[in-house]
């Protein structure tokens, strides 16, 4: 496939928290991505980034590791976060992490994969939504959601099981999610978007 019809992805793991899920499910997820052939992907796990609970003031130098996050947020023409819902909410690394950037989010595709109780993490999605569209960029209609995830092992040990519905969640998900990369990607080159 010709490099410029390539999507550069960022799956962000939400979660740092000890004994957290997100890398199993950020793992699935980004396997099923690369297999599509025009998607690359860069996943990026906070638990590893160790970005400063602090923020700076806007006078301030950025802390090394804000710098070496940002140009891998800035090559993304799309985001994937993965998160779990904690007390109806998403993990407070991960907005401290979406507060320390601004330009590299903006007009960009976002989509989610949550995972939770019941609610498979729907609540922390809406909160994302909200997030995402007050930092310009663009959250896309389709999601994944994961309610009760630890149900959908397969005898083997092996998640998720084949028939989870994830399975099929997630083609559309990354169909609707390259369209959007896509479109943008090209009205960003066309004209830089203002706000």
């Amino acid at each position: 496939m010709p490099e410029n019809h390539r999507l550069r992805v960022a799956v962000i793991i939400g979660s740092t928290r000890s004994g957290r899920f997100g890398p199993t499910v950020a793992r699935w997820f980004s396997a099923r991505a690369v297999r599509r052939g025009d998607l690359d992907v860069d996943l990026i796990d906070l638990a590893e980034t160790r970005l400063p609970e602090t923020l700076t003031d806007q006078d301030e130098a950025l802390p090394p590791q804000v710098r070496a996050l940002a140009p891998r947020l800035a090559a993304a023409d799309a985001f994937v976060i993965v998160t779990p819902e904690y007390n109806q909410s998403f993990p407070a690394p991960l907005k401290t992490a979406i507060d320390w950037y601004y330009e590299e989010w903006k007009a960009k595709p976002v989509t989610f994969v949550s995972y939770g109780r019941e609610s498979g993490g729907l609540h922390a999605v809406a909160q994302l939504r909200q997030v995402f569209t007050e930092l310009h960029a663009v959250p896309i209609r389709n999601t994944i959601s994961l309610p009760c995830y630890w149900e959908l092992f397969a005898a083997d040990g092996s998640w998720p099981r084949p028939g989870a519905e994830c399975n099929s969640a997630i083609k559309t998900t990354l169909d609707q999610l390259a369209w959007w990369a896509h479109a943008l990607r090209a009205a960003r080159a066309e004209r830089p978007y203002t706000t």
